[in-house]
């Protein structure tokens, strides 16, 4: 199975760290944000990645061209221009860094990676810059045991957030992306979804959270997977200094690696 990670907007609540890279790219304890997410997905076995680049992708595909560097213990022979690799910390990944566009909103980047997908077999989806202690293995048996086209994972954080409305038997009647009331289920990411799904999608211009999303609702093709553990964006500096100090502590809830 594969996961796919939008990894292509600008940041733009993040400017202070996003002028000069992908948001993906912003660093919690030294790692950059998609690489913790990555790393979620490994603990359950998932290895093989599509990152939908955009604003400032280069970086995206020359920190995995580089990881080997970055990551090991390496002796350089400058005589003979050689190099020796002195310790193995690779990661077991398959990583297609696609171009989406770097203006193309979060729709069109899932629309335009349909061709590295097998149209038989369902992936994931989630956004390149939150983070959570998901169970990915209940979540993908959740998709699984109610059949529809789409799963997302909802989670129950502070306001500011559009908001989910859930039936009983965790059907999604409503899905509003920017509703002006308080705190209720919102969309974690984390989506299951069946291929199918994109064709929902129009084009470059459409947002993944508008049109598809509220038709596949429409249609009674999504569910929401309850999460009521930790989930955490980084939208702001603040956010991030949060991330941080978990991380740093060893008290990030999401790090279920060893």
């Amino acid at each position: 199975m594969k996961a796919v990670i939008l990894a292509g907007g600008l940041g733009t609540r993040l400017s202070e760290e996003t002028h000069s890279r992908p948001k993906p790219m912003v660093e919690i304890g030294g790692k950059p944000i998609l690489w913790h997410i990555m790393k979620i997905f490994d603990s359950y076995g998932i290895n093989e990645f599509i990152v939908c680049c955009g604003y400032k992708g280069f970086f995206i595909k020359e920190y995995f061209k580089n990881y080997h560097l970055r990551n090991t213990d390496v002796t350089f022979d400058l005589k003979n221009n050689s190099s020796k690799i002195l310790t193995n910390t690779q990661e077991n990944w398959s990583v297609t860094c696609v171009d989406t566009g770097e203006n193309t909103l979060t729709g069109g980047r899932l629309k335009r990676i349909k061709g590295f997908l097998d149209p038989e077999e369902s992936f994931l989806f989630t956004y390149g810059d939150g983070v959570g202690d998901i169970n990915i293995k209940n979540l993908l048996e959740f998709h699984k045991s109610h059949g529809k086209l789409a799963t997302v994972t909802a989670v129950n954080p502070p306001g500011r957030f559009g908001i989910l409305k859930i039936s009983e038997n965790n059907n999604v009647s409503q899905f509003n992306e920017k509703p002006d009331i308080g705190n209720a289920w919102i969309n974690g990411g984390f989506f299951v979804l069946q291929p199918s799904v994109i064709d929902y999608i129009s084009g470059d211009k459409i947002s993944w959270e508008e049109e598809p999303l509220q038709q596949i609702t429409r249609d009674n093709q999504l569910s929401a997977y309850k999460h009521e553990g930790f989930w955490q964006p980084m939208d702001t500096i603040a956010e991030k200094k949060y991330l941080e100090k978990l991380y740093v502590s060893n008290k990030a809830p999401w790090r279920m690696w060893d």
